[in-house]
């Protein structure tokens, strides 16, 4: 910013309002129709998107990677660690399903442009995961909606070292973070290091090795194998100084349990806060097992009464499920994305009745708790509940 002076400075608005009257008065008399701002707003953040899927491939023996191509050719700008939403109609279900972006930004920017995800075969947990693993085929169309998720590296915020710490099927956004650097899109470097449970389920094991460079470090960690040659066991604060810099961002990205042994190793090297970021881990696998659960609800079945404008419909929940899912089962849309209860897109009122929110689970602010709102994505009936929800 100039300075003028004190006296031309103070002066400064009149002389805008002068020059804004002159633009006025100089301007045609045909009105401008265009909207420049909201055209660059819809395509930057489009409500939704209809994907082709171009490619289906396996990366381990129990995960797929699945390559989306944009129906009319636009794919908007991501970052790496972002996710995308996809719309799912299983059997009567109605649902969404978050999944990280495993493939890299510069290849959404590109002239045949496209986006890609992992999805691991869900055995007896995962309802969406199995049907995606299973059924998805070459010519497939979804909806979509993209990107979403904070998850991802700033520079103004973060070290130029980043430490990904990864379990599972949170490798996907660390390979996107791996590519973009390889291309030389993102001034960063990264060191990755994965726990497995045995080498021979590495998911995107041979991508990761051929980006692997002086910037990208991929370190495999395997819990299972007495024998590897690697290095083995958990992610531990030992394992993680090891490959840490003084200065390191840590990124986070794996199963619930993983998050609970890597914040309390972090915390025991003294890694402050702000250099440490967590991906969004989706509700509990057995919400039972979450502190402050009332244990006698398990099992028990009620009933919520869904208000959607003047129309009000009545559905079974188990305690043990998110009235979210109760909901979809039944064929009510609701808005869902991170299924992890922090976007709020789920964002739904509590007329009455009594719902459990784990604390993990818990991303409302304090006016909402208030007021009586809740993530239908991440609460769980404990009594006969009526709600409203948004009108999709």
């Amino acid at each position: 910013m100039k300075i003028q002076g004190f006296l031309k400075d103070v002066g400064g608005a009149g002389r805008v309002t002068a020059r804004r009257r002159s633009l006025f008065e100089s301007a045609s008399a045909a009105p401008e129709t265009r909207d420049p701002i909201g055209e660059l707003a819809r395509a930057l953040h489009p409500g939704k998107l209809e994907l082709t899927v171009a490619d289906v491939r396996d990366v381990s023996p129990t995960a797929r990677k699945i390559r989306f191509t944009p129906k009319d050719g636009h794919l908007p700008v991501f970052q790496c660690g972002q996710y995308l939403s996809l719309d799912l109609q299983i059997g009567q279900t109605v649902t969404t399903r978050p999944y990280s972006i495993c493939s890299a930004p510069y290849q959404a920017r590109q002239a045949e442009p496209f986006v890609e995800i992992t999805v691991r075969n869900g055995k007896s947990d995962g309802f969406a995961a199995n049907y995606l693993y299973a059924g998805v085929k070459p010519g497939d169309v979804f909806t979509a909606s993209l990107p979403f998720g904070q998850f991802y590296y700033e520079p103004l915020r973060d070290s130029r070292h980043i430490v990904g710490l990864a379990g599972g099927s949170g490798i996907t956004p660390f390979y996107s973070m791996a590519q973009e650097i390889a291309a030389g899109r993102l001034d960063a470097e990264l060191t990755v290091l994965y726990g497995s449970v045995t080498s021979a389920d590495i998911i995107l094991r041979a991508e990761l090795e051929a980006v692997h460079s002086e910037k990208v470090h991929y370190v495999n960690v395997i819990s299972g194998e007495k024998d590897y040659p690697g290095e083995k066991g958990f992610l531990t604060r030992e394992l993680i100084a090891r490959y840490a810099g003084p200065d390191s961002t840590f990124f986070v990205c794996g199963p619930l349990p993983m998050y609970k042994l890597v914040a309390r190793e972090l915390a025991a090297l003294n890694v402050p806060p702000k250099r440490i970021r967590m991906e969004v881990f989706g509700a509990p696998k057995d919400v039972s097992r979450a502190e402050g659960y009332p244990a006698e609800k398990l099992g028990e079945t009620y009933t919520i009464t869904v208000v959607r404008g003047v129309q009000e419909d009545a559905v079974p929940a188990r305690a043990s499920e998110p009235v979210a899912a109760a909901l979809e089962r039944a064929g009510i849309p609701i808005p869902t994305r991170c299924r992890s209860g922090a976007c709020g897109c789920c964002h739904s009122r509590l007329l009455s009745g009594e719902i459990f929110v784990p604390a993990d689970g818990d991303g409302r602010r304090a006016a909402d708790r208030e007021l009586g709102f809740f993530h239908a994505c991440s609460s769980y009936p404990l009594s006969d509940l009526k709600i409203k929800i948004p009108i999709l």
